[in-house]
């Protein structure tokens, strides 16, 4: 017990001395030159960024492509792409309206004219002159013969000679009998030629087409037509006349008439 009192005035006197002294040697105390140089330094790099601050130019906010935006009532263009090196571009010329009528053309048809010249079979050519008989629309009776003779010219380069004759080209043959040429027709010298034909049996139009040919069947030259027209056949049926008219008899009666002045008988 008497320990415990010793130390605890022990504590109390050590406690009262260490106050004492600091009392005595209490003095102000010296700013941290750290702190203050720090401090110091912060505020310098504020003002200098105050003024860069101030003198740029407001920046402009760009946006990412995670960056959310609000939509505005104005549609984006978006730029076409430039074509390609192989791309091809068409300009079209617009097309004008139809207007509800058609043009109609006047004036005579043309008829292209057959080149003479192609219708020539290597040195050989015919050129028709003429029908010497048989017009066409000629009408015959069924079966009856006829001769169908043309005009023609050699306008080919080499002679037609003795065994060059007619060929059947088309149409209706006609039982047609053809010979020989049998003589022999330099270059623009003209002849006649000739087929022997039958009508046909039946009633209507027929054409036959002929073509002249050299010995050996190769046909050249213009076309040669035979057109004709059989009639109906006429009626074979008898035609009874009609009876005579009766005979009338006419019978005269005579009656005497008196003449003269009648005599009184006294």
């Amino acid at each position: 017990m008497n320990f415990i009192r010793r130390y605890l005035i022990a504590l109390l006197l050590v406690t009262i001395g260490l106050t004492s002294c600091a009392g005595e040697n209490t003095v102000e105390s010296t700013p941290d030159v750290n702190a203050t140089i720090v401090s110091e330094a912060s505020t310098l790099a504020a003002s200098y960024f105050e003024t860069q601050t101030a003198m740029a130019p407001p920046a402009t906010p760009t946006f990412t492509s995670n960056a959310l935006f609000t939509p505005t009532g104005t549609a984006l263009v978006l730029p076409s792409a430039f074509p390609s090196p192989t791309t091809q571009i068409i300009y079209s010329t617009p097309i004008p309206p139809t207007i509800g009528f058609s043009p109609t053309p006047t004036g005579t048809q043309y008829t292209p004219t057959v080149d003479p010249a192609k219708l020539a079979v290597g040195c050989n050519n015919l050129r028709l002159i003429r029908d010497e008989s048989i017009p066409a629309g000629t009408v015959f009776l069924p079966n009856e013969k006829f001769t169908k003779t043309w005009r023609v010219e050699n306008n080919g380069t080499c002679d037609w000679v003795y065994l060059y004759h007619l060929v059947l080209f088309g149409g209706d043959g006609m039982d047609g009998k053809v010979s020989n040429l049998g003589k022999v027709i330099p270059p623009g010298k003209w002849t006649q030629i000739s087929v022997n034909l039958t009508s046909p049996k039946n009633p209507g139009t027929y054409t036959g087409y002929w073509k002249f040919g050299d010995q050996g069947g190769n046909m050249f030259g213009a076309v040669l037509a035979v057109p004709t027209n059989t009639p109906k056949p006429t009626s074979t049926a008898s035609v009874v006349p009609p009876s005579p008219l009766p005979t009338l008899t006419f019978t005269e009666t005579l009656t005497p008439t008196p003449s003269g002045t009648p005599t009184a008988t006294p």
